[in-house]
């Protein structure tokens, strides 16, 4: 007796996938289009519920930052350069006015880069296309 006719086939894999089908970010979406390096502060309690400058109401739990030129509701990553703790805000404000600040973090971003201690910090702020279609 032959047993071949009671074997169940093994099934066929699946075909290699090419690799043209594999998306890959482009060197140009890793890069930043925007990099600045220069000492963060932040604000909190005294500026609680009041008007930025874009007009909504500043909330120091939310991430958030204030820059000179950067256009309000851009998502900014912010390094701090001690620790590389890293926190993605969103610029709604317009500051800081302190000489050689290049970026004011409401309270909540301070504490998760780890400055809220000191109050000025060196950090990097890095503007990454990917990072603006991303919801308020």
């Amino acid at each position: 007796m032959s047993l071949a006719g009671c074997t169940t086939p093994k099934p066929e894999s699946a075909p290699p996938v090419p690799q043209a089908a594999i998306p890959t970010p482009s060197r140009e979406a890793s890069r930043p289009s925007f990099s600045q390096e220069g000492l963060a502060s932040w604000y909190g309690s005294a500026h609680q519920g009041k008007r930025t400058a874009d007009g909504e109401r500043f909330d120091r739990h939310a991430l958030t930052g204030a820059h000179r030129s950067l256009p309000f509701n851009t998502k900014v990553r912010v390094t701090h350069l001690e620790s590389g703790k890293t926190v993605t805000v969103r610029i709604n404000d317009r500051g800081p006015f302190s000489k050689g600040r290049i970026i004011d973090l409401s309270a909540a971003a301070a504490a998760a880069l780890g400055m809220a201690k000191n109050g000025i910090d060196k950090v990097r702020l890095d503007v990454f296309a990917v990072d603006q279609g991303q919801a308020r």
